[in-house]
């Protein structure tokens, strides 16, 4: 059985909250009314922090013989058009219905009388996120290669749903995406930052120079990566769900698979702060080459453009990254002891990665 522990991240009551110089995260009671409006579970909370945490927060709860998860944003205050979690359950209750491996979502709140912001609950997937090590049954040389496969195949398919028309068309305007792409992230910068970094312009200047054609347009779920998939519990591999859908709109395709590329671990390659799933520099997984070939294949997208999208993903990155850093630097990530600090060195990283991409000598150590 999960505990509850005492903590500032969690707290009973809208009472104990009021008590607290920050805002937790999880308050049992009004949480515990919601589900009981919902019918989901009975009885007293059981509550474990789950996933990355760097952006948004999930918790898987048990109630009962009930095994939900909750997902919300972070703390107040939130940046504009960032962690809209009625949107995010809006867009994989659409997704499911066109095929799409995502969880059910069985409620939304959007009352923020309840935790201080919008939440949902989802269904809880039986399955593995692969991150540090390699599951049991996925780790014989064939089920590598398959793991990798499949992380294609999925981005193919959702790539693949016509969004032409019908309630996909709503989700936003593929007409312009990667200009405002690279202008919404250069206007990042400055408020996220307390620190000079020229790279960071530099990089922005020459996406905005170099901007390719979209040549279709799709679902863009905007941080595709392995550890943002759930894979079934035995072999072979299949992805059981497509997790995160906070940055998903409708764009060029490229973006997505720019993005998988440009932070997928690859044995010699230099470390970044984005490769969340190093696993894949041990032999039997597919390379950044053989991700973007079969791809190619499935698609017969044209890819030679691909370092354009690839730089665009690192630059993104830095700048979301450096965001984190000075979250932390403000105190406001207390218990990150590890992930904000390194972000000193990381975000530099970050930027001299994307500017190889690009063909770019870019210089951000002192």
């Amino acid at each position: 059985m999960l505990t509850v522990p005492d903590g500032v991240e969690v707290v009973a009551n809208w009472e104990s909250a009021r008590r607290l110089d920050s805002p937790p995260l999880l308050i049992l009671d009004p949480v515990t009314g919601f589900l009981d409006q919902h019918g989901i579970g009975s009885g007293p909370i059981a509550w474990q922090r789950i996933g990355d945490g760097h952006s948004n927060v999930t918790y898987l709860i048990e109630r009962g013989d009930r095994s939900v998860v909750l997902r919300r944003g972070p703390r107040p205050p939130l940046p504009k058009s960032t962690h809209d979690m009625v949107r995010e359950a809006r867009i994989q209750r659409i997704l499911g219905r066109h095929g799409v491996p995502v969880p059910e979502i069985l409620a939304v709140c959007e009352d923020e009388s309840l935790l201080g912001v919008p939440f949902y609950v989802m269904s809880r997937l039986d399955g593995t996120v692969i991150t540090n090590t390699i599951p049991p049954h996925l780790s014989p040389a064939g089920q590598r290669k398959a793991t990798s496969e499949a992380v294609v195949d999925v981005l193919v398919a959702l790539h693949s749903i016509d969004v032409a028309e019908g309630e996909l068309a709503s989700l936003g305007s593929p007409e312009g995406y990667l200009r405002r792409q690279v202008e919404r992230f250069r206007g990042l910068w400055e408020v996220n930052t307390t620190r000079s970094l020229p790279a960071v312009e530099r990089v922005g200047d020459w996406l905005g120079r170099n901007l390719p054609a979209s040549r279709t347009a799709s679902v863009v779920h905007g941080d595709y990566r392995m550890g943002n998939l759930m894979f079934a519990p035995e072999a072979p591999a299949r992805v059981l769900g497509v997790l995160d859908w906070e940055m998903a709109t409708l764009g060029d395709p490229l973006a997505d698979l720019g993005y998988l590329t440009a932070t997928y671990s690859e044995a010699g390659s230099p470390a970044t702060p984005l490769e969340l799933t190093r696993v894949t520099r041990s032999p039997g997984y597919l390379t950044r080459r053989q991700l973007a070939e079969r791809y190619r294949s499935r698609t017969g997208l044209d890819l030679t453009a691909l370092p354009w999208y690839q730089t665009l993903a690192l630059w993104k990155a830095a700048i979301f990254s450096e965001a984190i850093y000075t979250r932390w630097q403000r105190g406001e990530r207390p218990h990150d002891t590890s992930f904000g600090p390194s972000l000193e060195t990381g975000v530099p990283r970050l930027l001299e990665r994307a500017g190889q991409y690009a063909g770019l000598t870019v210089t951000t150590r002192r």
